[in-house]
């Protein structure tokens, strides 16, 4: 290269030039306005289109040396690639043929790099070529695929990644990570995407959403997420079956293009036991895949009963009300602590003379044995300092539920601001004093979005049903300053205050550590049973006391559980369980033998023994690899010292048809993003010849630089005319030449 002009001096040069065009055509009084802007545009543009080529400008291209670079190839095995969608193959047909040994793209890239052939599913291994793919894997792991390849060739020039798939990805890894490392090395990746990116006529239930545990005697909502193509304003008939048996049947309909709609079942309720639920839907003619319109879950029915106290401060109907609303409910216990007088109590439902007797617990082993606490009209005053304590620490460490009632001193009013409570509840919390004269402030309590399709507050067997009800029911009153609503909780019963506000969080929830807490701002729900409005046999209020004390006490961990996850899997994947043991006062336990017995669908049991996690105190893990489909019990034991012995049951349901197939359609956006995110190229599978020459451009493994000059190329030449020429033509339009 010549030596390069000093850049300060090209810069001046052209300041120079520029103001000499603008002056000379300034000068010309005959141009008008217009025609003095476009010459001189069209004459600066030009001038300094030649200056700029004194600066030499050149690019620099790093490109792979030939046959000194590694090109990492991965092969999607999954069980979504037997799609046929391809013309008449399947996608894993339409793979061999584009990547055969024999195959041009193969041999254009053998001609330029050292090639390694990978498989994955969930993980990735090294392959001999396209042709030994099977696709029998049952989960796509894209974050785990790239984590093996990289490990696996570490140390070698990795000059690229070649990623061939249809974009499921439903593995548990950090694809974020995944590509930051391999951005860190500047590895591209470059994607290819096999299979259709819409079907025409589709059905997929691509999510349910159902509780993982519930109490007897009370049905379930069940939401199911489910997409429909094709079918035009007819509605699909969707099913829930609990152990082979429909209990539930509901109609999707969705416009004319096709959406995605969310259906909701109220099943009926369930024997004490670990049930097998299937949301299934019909599938429409001509239908490409099936295997996407049935997705399993379960849900562990709890016998009970769950015991749960409730605290009140004065004598009201609120007590009376709420225990007899629940009283002819096996599944829970309401234990009533009422103060009558100073350090006098009347208990209700004690278990023995000796159970509460000077009040409210005192320790942490007798209240973390209740699964959850509702505090009714009772000020923060009557707790010690290390009861406030355990009253958090029991939502945050036992896991329980906590609700507070509205009432004169109770909330800001009872003066919680300031303790370790206060933190605790899903509203903000202000100084006050007892309220003991102030005016109840009428509301009409109605439910907010969310609250509409919370299991809760189903109040009729439809939604629909279930908001005409709400919306006859009676005004209730607050004698509370309810906060604002905390980041992180949600609003589920909203009030409107005659003449006030319209948004008052009269119901208001949310996840505090391992548990719950929710504040319920009315100090007179009995209203709802004896207000002159409602018919005497009306259950609406006895409905509603039964679903939201079931809903606090339905999530509460035993002091030892054992789980296992994925939810969903297939035979032949890794299943990973996790074991969480706790003392009777829920202090993690790290010295705890723990083993598991795993019997399978086919009556064979195997013992998995479990080992204490170091990140995590009183976890345990281990994994096993279920054979069979079919639901899998998990007994599990914990054992310390001689004496102490703790048991807990869980399942596990495999489906052949796995995760994979949940999202059937070629995922392009995410190739692309992978693409995108680490400096490669995606390409359709119809243009995938054109990666043989992408792939050498890359700055990764070993590399050569070459310079090539921009100023003494042709087209510069040919623009410097092209913009003379314009203006000596615009000047012979003007009949200015």
């Amino acid at each position: 290269m010549a030596p390069v002009v000093p850049v300060m001096l090209v810069i001046a040069a052209a300041a120079i030039v520029l103001l000499v065009v603008i002056v000379a055509y300034a000068r010309v009084r005959t141009l008008r306005p217009a025609d003095r802007a476009i010459l001189a545009t069209l004459r600066a543009a030009a001038v300094l289109l030649v200056i700029g080529c004194l600066l030499r400008p050149g690019l620099v291209i790093a490109s792979a040396v030939p046959q000194r670079n590694v090109l990492a190839v991965l092969m999607d095995d999954s069980r979504s690639m037997r799609i046929r969608d391809v013309g008449d193959s399947t996608r894993t047909a339409a793979l061999q043929r584009t990547l055969a040994d024999t195959g041009a793209l193969s041999k254009q890239l053998a001609e330029k790099f050292a090639i390694r052939r990978f498989r994955f599913a969930a993980d990735a291994s090294p392959i001999a070529g396209a042709a030994a793919l099977k696709s029998n894997g049952t989960r796509s792991d894209l974050a785990q695929a790239l984590n093996d390849v990289r490990e696996d060739l570490n140390g070698m020039p990795l000059a690229g990644v070649v990623i061939v798939s249809d974009g499921a990805d439903n593995g548990s890894g950090s694809l974020d990570d995944a590509l930051l490392a391999l951005r860190a090395r500047r590895v591209p990746v470059f994607t290819v995407g096999v299979g259709t990116e819409r079907f025409e006529r589709d059905v997929a239930i691509e999510r349910v959403q159902a509780p993982r545990r519930t109490l007897a005697g009370a049905s379930s909502v069940v939401e199911a997420d489910v997409r429909i193509r094709g079918a035009g304003r007819d509605p699909v008939p969707i099913t829930v079956e609990a152990d082979g048996r429909v209990v539930a049947t509901e109609a999707a309909r969705v416009g004319e293009k096709g959406d995605l709609t969310t259906v909701r079942f109220r099943i009926p309720p369930l024997d004490p036991g670990v049930h097998r639920i299937a949301v299934r839907a019909k599938a429409l003619p001509t239908e490409i895949v099936t295997e996407n319109n049935e997705w399993q879950t379960s849900i562990e029915v709890r016998a009970g009963p769950d015991r749960i106290l409730y605290l009140e401060g004065e004598p009201r109907p609120e007590f009376a009300f709420l225990r007899r609303a629940v009283a002819n409910d096996s599944a829970v216990q309401v234990v009533g602590l009422m103060r009558s007088a100073e350090r006098k109590f009347l208990r209700l439902g004690v278990r023995d003379s000796l159970d509460l007797l000077g009040g409210f617990p005192t320790s942490r082993e007798e209240l973390f044995g209740y699964r959850a606490i509702i505090l009714g009209s009772i000020e923060a005053s009557f707790f010690t300092t290390e009861q406030l304590r355990m009253l958090a620490d029991f939502v945050s460490l036992r896991g329980g539920g906590l609700m507070v009632l509205g009432g004169r001193a109770s909330l800001s009013e009872g003066g919680y601001a300031g303790t370790p409570l206060a933190d605790v509840l899903p509203i903000t919390i202000s100084a006050g004093s007892i309220n003991v004269d102030g005016p109840a402030t009428p509301v009409m309590v109605r439910p907010t979005r969310a609250g509409e399709v919370h299991a809760a507050l189903q109040l009729r067997a439809t939604l629909a049903s279930s908001r005409s009800r709400w919306d006859s029911l009676p005004a209730l009153t607050t004698v509370n300053r309810l906060g604002a609503l905390r980041a992180g909780a949600t609003m589920l019963l909203a009030g409107t205050a005659e003449g006030g506000r319209s948004d008052v969080p009269i119901l208001a929830w949310q996840r505090y550590g391992r548990g719950m807490s929710a504040v319920f701002g009315v100090q007179d729900s009995w209203l709802w049973k004896m207000d002159t409005s409602i018919p005497i046999e009306d259950v609406t209020h006895q409905t509603l006391w039964r679903q939201l004390v079931r809903w606090i006490v339905e999530e509460a961990p035993a002091p030892f559980e054992i789980m296992a996850s994925p939810s969903r899997v297939a035979p032949g994947e890794p299943v990973s369980l996790r074991a969480r043991v706790s003392t009777p006062f829920f202090t993690d336990v790290n010295d705890a033998t723990v083993a598991v017995t795993v019997t399978s669908p086919t009556g064979s049991a195997q013992t998995v023994p479990l080992e204490w996690t170091l990140r995590e105190d009183g976890t345990y893990t281990a994994r096993f690899t279920p054979t069979d489909t079919g639901r899998y019990v998990i007994d599990a034991v914990a054992t310390r010292g001689r004496d102490s012995v703790q048991t807990a049951t869980s399942s596990l349901l495999v489906d052949e048809r796995g995760a994979d197939v949940a999202q059937a359609e070629l995922r392009a956006s995410l190739l692309r993003r992978i693409a995108e995110e680490t400096g490669g190229r995606y390409y359709p599978l119809a243009d995938a010849g054109q990666l043989a020459e992408d792939a050498v451009f890359t700055e990764a493994g070993v590399t050569v630089r070459e310079a090539k000059d921009l100023w003494d190329m042709p087209a510069v030449f040919l623009l410097v005319a092209l913009l003379l020429g314009a203006e000596w033509g615009y000047r012979r339009w003007r009949g200015l030449a």
